[in-house]
């Protein structure tokens, strides 16, 4: 007797197709297309944790424009506009603020702004170029993908060794 091939191919198939691809997240991908489309409603930055940020980081560089997003309220700076790339990086500083119970979190905000300061300017000096969003970015990505354990990384500051900070 003949082993019904089509049907076992199709049990397979069927298996496969049901599983979950690796590195999908539904959460963070309904955030990003929230914020692509500028429909996200929420005062404050989600409850992400350490294991979404491989998934948020597949947007660190986007340039794309986004004005729909959780603004911090106790900042006067009222930026309308961000790059989603630039958020991104601040939602996943987010994460890391609220791992460490960083002294500069405010809610579940990392800071004023989701905007990079020069560190050590005499004065405020905002920066919005492409250089330092790729120099940001850089920063995430190594962090992320470096061989520290993952408490000892939540300690350390990812713009550490650039000219950056958070405002």
């Amino acid at each position: 007797m003949r082993p019904p091939y089509k049907l076992i191919i199709l049990i397979i198939l069927s298996g496969l197709a049901a599983c979950e691809k690796k590195g999908d997240n539904t959460e963070v991908e309904t955030y990003i297309s929230q914020l692509k489309s500028n429909s996200y409603e929420a005062s404050e930055l989600p409850a992400f944790k350490p294991s979404d940020i491989p998934a948020l980081l597949k947007y660190r560089n986007s340039a794309l424009v986004i004005s729909n997003f959780p603004h911090n309220g106790i900042s006067s700076l009222w930026g309308p506009d961000c790059k989603l790339g630039m958020y991104v990086l601040w939602t996943i500083e987010s994460i890391r603020a609220v791992e460490i119970n960083s002294k500069y979190l405010i809610g579940r905000f990392p800071s004023q702004n989701p905007i990079l300061a020069l560190k050590d300017a005499p004065e405020l000096d905002l920066v919005y170029d492409n250089k330092s969003h790729e120099e940001a970015a850089k920063a995430y990505y190594e962090w992320w993908y470096s061989s520290y354990k993952p408490d000892d990384k939540m300690k350390i500051d990812p713009l550490e060794n650039t000219p950056y900070r958070w405002h």
